[in-house]
């Protein structure tokens, strides 16, 4: 049936069965080896158990061992000791109940765990009586027994712990031997198999490669026979090489043009760059100018109002001036009156005469008072009706000065986008160029390989007619073997 097949089945044939060979061998050392993983894993818990176990049951020892030191020598450290070796006891047990799966291994761990207690309570209650000083009754109370017979408990279980996990890593480790001896007599059983399969397809393939090799050298035969020369393509083929170099030229100089508008292009963006930044720090003082402005606009604001209550005020002082000179007229009007009556009361009116005459001089100097301050009120307020048309007119300027400058802001952020739209154009060019420039050191590479290409055509062409029947046939039986 093998030699019935052609080459690429033969030679499927003969990959295809050391690689499923290779598969199945890994598959069944995959699970041989999980399985000794498995074993090696049970033995080392095993092991751990048994390091567990004895660090319990010395544990327990020391707790006996400090508890008769206490009875013997009352003292605060062998009392540390005893509570630090039932710590370690409760500790190292709950840790050891944890790991062991094995039943029997657990009732006796149940069995030592109580006789724990017991023996704690009895220390317990011994301990007590020493601290009460009846040393004597708690060293005859351990004397009778009953801590002897826990202590011979206590040594019997262990026995049994200890034989127990004996037994179960015996157990493991003919589970590992087998595992490894499995896994041995496999390896040996595959590689046998591999090596007898890979004989007979070794020796069905020699027939196969045996006549590839005769074809093969039929092919070489005809191959060394081809030496003939076609002109009509080798005149093709130089004026091909002409076109070719007279393209490669051409495109050095496209090379050149294009180098040098990338580096104009990348001039004119750099120039674009800075009167960006020129743009945009314009923009910028004109924004700041914009603030001033509105600044300076809502201060005369201000000043136009405190004028106008200046004004107000001005007034207010205007109608007390009046109101002063009109009292200085009334009093000047009593002081005559006051001056006709002394004038008419003779001699005793003569002080009051004079006092009449003080405040006619008074009035008269009031009203001229309040005549001077009508008369600065009125320049003041002529002057405050020119300030606040001033301001007026001030504001009015300061709000067509914002319209300018927002009209000018517009201006430069429109100046500032088209710029920005040059330069992102501008870099473009520069890309575009420097890719074309690429592109045309790429194509005159390409132009320099068809040349060379065409000059080996040319030398190689000399070898193609001679032979081509003879080279055709091979192909033919080579084909027909495929």
């Amino acid at each position: 049936m093998f030699n019935t097949l052609k080459l690429k089945g033969r030679i499927l044939v003969g990959y295809s069965v050391p690689v499923v060979l290779l598969l199945l061998f890994a598959g069944i050392v995959s699970v041989q080896v999980n399985s000794t993983k498995k074993a090696s894993e049970s033995l080392a818990v095993t092991n751990e158990n048994i390091d567990d176990g004895l660090d319990t049951f010395y544990a327990l020892a020391n707790m006996q061992k400090y508890g008769r030191g206490y009875l013997l020598a009352r003292s605060d450290i062998s009392l540390n000791q005893y509570q630090e070796a039932k710590a370690e006891f409760s500790e190292n047990f709950k840790e050891l109940q944890q790991a062991v799966k094995d039943p029997q291994q657990l009732e006796n761990l149940e069995k030592i765990g109580v006789l724990g207690e017991k023996i704690d309570a009895l220390n317990q209650q011994l301990m007590a009586l020493v601290n009460q000083g009846k040393v004597a009754e708690a060293i005859s109370k351990w004397k009778t027994g009953e801590g002897r017979e826990l202590a011979e408990q206590l040594d019997v279980l262990i026995e049994n712990f200890e034989t127990r996990e004996e037994e179960i890593l015996a157990e493991k480790q003919l589970e590992q031997n087998a595992a490894l001896n499995s896994l041995i007599t496999m390896t040996i059983v595959i590689a046998i198999l591999a090596v007898v399969f890979s004989i007979v397809l070794s020796f069905l393939a020699s027939t196969t490669l045996k006549l590839l090799g005769n074809t093969a050298s039929e092919i070489a035969s005809s191959s060394n026979e081809i030496a003939a020369t076609i002109q009509q393509q080798e005149r093709t083929i130089a004026q091909q090489a002409s076109s070719v170099n007279e393209t490669t030229i051409t495109m050095e100089e496209l090379g050149a043009s294009s180098r040098q508008a990338a580096e104009q292009a990348e001039a004119s963006a750099s120039g674009a760059r800075e009167v960006l930044t020129v743009a945009e720090n314009g923009s910028d003082a004109v924004k700041e100018t914009m603030e001033g402005m509105t600044l300076l606009k809502e201060q005369v604001r201000s000043i136009a109002e405190q004028i106008m209550r200046l004004s107000e005020q001005s007034g207010q002082i205007t109608g007390i001036s009046d109101l002063v000179a009109d009292i200085a007229n009334q009093t000047n009007m009593l002081a005559l009156n006051a001056a006709v009556e002394a004038a008419r009361a003779g001699e005793q009116g003569k002080g009051f005469s004079v006092v009449a005459s003080e405040i006619r001089k008074l009035a008269d100097e009031s009203k001229k008072s309040a005549e001077k301050i009508n008369t600065l009120v009125s320049d003041l307020q002529a002057s405050m009706n020119s300030t606040v048309m001033v301001t007026d007119e001030g504001t009015k300027k300061t709000e067509r000065s914002i319209e300018l400058a927002q009209k000018t802001a517009q201006s430069f952020s429109s100046v500032t986008e088209a710029i920005n739209n040059v330069f992102v154009n501008t870099q473009q060019i520069s890309l575009s160029s420097k890719q074309q420039a690429v592109a045309v050191q790429q194509v005159i590479a390409a132009m320099n390989a068809i040349n060379l290409g065409a000059q080996e055509n040319s030398a190689g062409i000399n070898q193609v007619r001679v032979s081509t029947e003879q080279l055709n046939v091979a192909a033919k039986n080579l084909q027909t073997v495929v």
